[in-house]
């Protein structure tokens, strides 16, 4: 519960907006924001193909990574419960894009095994994500280095609504990193 404050703040409007850089710096915050917005686009064009969302992208990409890691594995990196697993994988088994077998040693185990279907998505999907990294790092790279804050730019920047934020709010090619 929140703190209990003096008066009734919850009747007076704001009209200011918060500075880019004041007490605290959003330009990286906005990035970040941003970048993972595009990042995660590519991506979710092809889930919505197959009435998938992110969560079946992260089950595919990392039974994929390590086949045959257990449910307790999966539920454990990914941190999610048993429930909301349970109809995710449901339909990755479904549509043919992963196998649940018993474990070699104790069958109560359950191991998750991409199919070849399973395996292909995850390619493409990583394909797309890559592309975009590769392109953002190509344009972010100066010289000898990579600008951290023009990579995330770069990764963000696909939508007109998007750069005209970043110019309201002083958030420029490279204008995050200040060298010297």
């Amino acid at each position: 519960m929140p703190p209990d404050h003096e008066g009734d703040d919850t009747k007076t409007i704001v009209s200011t907006p918060l500075p880019t850089r004041g007490e605290i710096d959003f330009r990286m915050i906005e990035l970040m924001f941003f970048a993972y917005r595009e990042f995660t686009a590519d991506a979710d064009s092809i889930l919505e193909t197959y009435g998938f969302g992110r969560a079946h992208h992260r089950i595919l990409h990392f039974v994929n990574r390590s086949p045959g890691m257990t449910i307790a594995d999966i539920l454990d990196l990914l941190q999610i419960t048993k429930q909301s697993l349970s109809r995710v994988l449901r339909q990755l088994v479904d549509g043919g894009f992963v196998r649940v077998m018993p474990g070699a040693e104790d069958k109560r185990q359950r191991r998750l095994y991409p199919t070849e279907r399973g395996r292909k998505l995850a390619l493409d999907l990583s394909h797309a994500q890559v592309r975009r990294i590769d392109q953002a790092l190509a344009a972010a790279t100066q010289g000898p280095y990579v600008s951290v804050t023009e990579f995330l730019r770069q990764m963000g920047n696909d939508r007109r609504s998007t750069r005209e934020w970043f110019e309201r709010q002083g958030i420029e090619e490279d204008g995050v990193n200040e060298r010297g």
